[in-house]
Formats: C-alpha cells, structure tokens, sequence
C-alpha cells in the first residue's frame, strides 16, 4: 500500500531540513511526500526545491498563500495519491528509518481504517520534555480525555472522502475533530502501536501551557457539539491532569507563558 506523509510548512527554514531527512530516511519504499507551503519568504521555497530533486520523482510541492494550517493540510489531502495518509509537519521528524515500514506492517495485519502511535515533545536542545504514550481505543474514550496523537495518525485515504477534511473553523482544535468524528462518530477501526514514531518540538499553538490547554479544551468542546456528542463535565480536568502526568516537570509546564 503506498503512504501519503503530508508535510505543511510557512517560514519554516529552521526546522523543514530535519522533517525532510526523517522522511527520505525510510525504508518503505511505496510513499510519497507531499509538502504544502504558505508562500513563504525565509529560503523555505529553495529548501524545498533542492531536496525535491532528492526524493526522485516521490516528491509533490506547491506554494502559495493559504488560509492556514488546516486549509493547507486539506490541500495536501486533495494532492495525495496514497491509500494512507499521515502529516509529518515542519516541527516534527520521524523516530527512526523504520517508521512508515511498521505502520505498513500495522495495517497489514490489523486491516484497521486507522492506525496511531507515541510522541515524544522535545525542546530546543532536543531534549524529551514529555511523552504522548498512546492505549487502544475503547468506545467512550474521548469523553475520558483520551485521543490519539495526531503526528502519529495515519488513516486510510477512504476516510476522508468519506467523512471529510479538515474543519478550520474548530481552530487549533481541528485535528482533535477529525479524529473525533472518524472515530467516535463514525467508527473507523483503529490499531495502537506500542512505538515511539516522532518527535515534536514544543512551543506550539497547541503544546504550551495552562492557557493553550484551557483554550483547546474549550475547543474541544465545540468539536463534541458539533458531532452531536456528549461532553461529560469533568472533561477538561480529566485531559488537563493527564497533560500534566505525561510531563517530567508538571508544574513548569502548566505554568508556561507560550
């Protein structure tokens, strides 16, 4: 099966080099990569072009203005020719070579819609700040705070012609929605792999601190109501204290300013 692994990327020569190194790294062979840039004006559009040539014909680009980082993603949605499709985006790298061969693999022996994995946040100095340990799905589960990390999700393009993109009005919370509505709404089947698969740099509109938490979660809940889901009332301290648990320094990072 060939794998789509979408990157999307807005003056983002400081960190693409690595995401585009992970993915020429693997050793699955049947996969392309699709980059979507954002216009942007830093080296980012010659970046891309040199290691276009470097991905021998595996490689689909374009750049230009965008509506923002799910609009982009849906652009590579509709570029991809894949029959899986993951994001790969410009502050993430893959865990080693092997990755996309052990979701190939995940896919083959589940014959699951979706598949999902672990995610290591790092800083500046690459150090892991906190982990994003995954567990299987069980109905109910997003009502408990649980969902997949998304950098790890990789989903059988079927999917999303048949229940769609990418909602950018739910705002940094569209990831959690499209998950939510596949999933929970809908009922795709999903297999958990115990593998640590990328590595995310923090400071994110979505990774940092008490305030981005308070503020997703309230997101989140727009993202239940618009499924016609139920939202339990103890949601959002059940996510903010699983956040916490997963960080080596819960109290550092609940109380950071970005």
């Amino acid at each position: 099966m060939k794998i789509s692994v979408i990157t999307v990327c807005y003056n983002s020569i400081a960190t693409l080099q690595d995401t585009l190194e992970s993915i020429l790294r693997q050793t699955y062979p049947d996969m392309e990569s699709i980059v979507v840039d954002g216009a942007s004006k830093d080296g980012t559009v010659e970046l891309i072009e040199k290691y276009s040539h470097q991905f021998s014909g595996r490689m689909k680009w374009l750049s230009e203005p965008d509506k923002g980082i799910y609009d982009a993603m849906n652009k590579g949605i509709s570029m991809a020719t894949g029959d899986i499709i993951g994001f790969l985006n410009a502050d993430d790298y893959y865990q080693d070579g092997g990755v996309l061969e052990t979701i190939a693999e995940a896919f083959a022996r589940h014959g699951a819609d979706a598949v999902h994995g672990n995610l290591h946040y790092i800083n500046g100095a690459r150090e892991i700040v906190r982990t994003w340990r995954g567990t299987e799905y069980r109905p109910g589960s997003f009502q408990r705070g649980w969902s997949p990390a998304h950098p790890t999700f990789y989903c059988k393009k079927d999917c999303f012609t048949r229940y769609g993109g990418f909602d950018p009005a739910i705002g940094s919370a569209a990831d959690f929605e499209l998950m939510l509505r596949f999933i929970e709404k809908n009922h795709i089947s999903t297999a958990y792999i115990d593998r640590d698969m990328v590595f995310m740099r923090t400071g994110g509109s979505s990774t940092a601190g008490l305030r981005a938490i308070l503020r997703n979660t309230r997101q989140n809940k727009q993202a239940f109501r618009k499924n016609n889901l139920p939202y339990p009332w103890h949601y959002g301290v059940t996510r903010l204290l699983a956040k916490a648990g997963s960080t080596r320094n819960p109290i550092h990072y609940l109380f950071k300013t970005r």
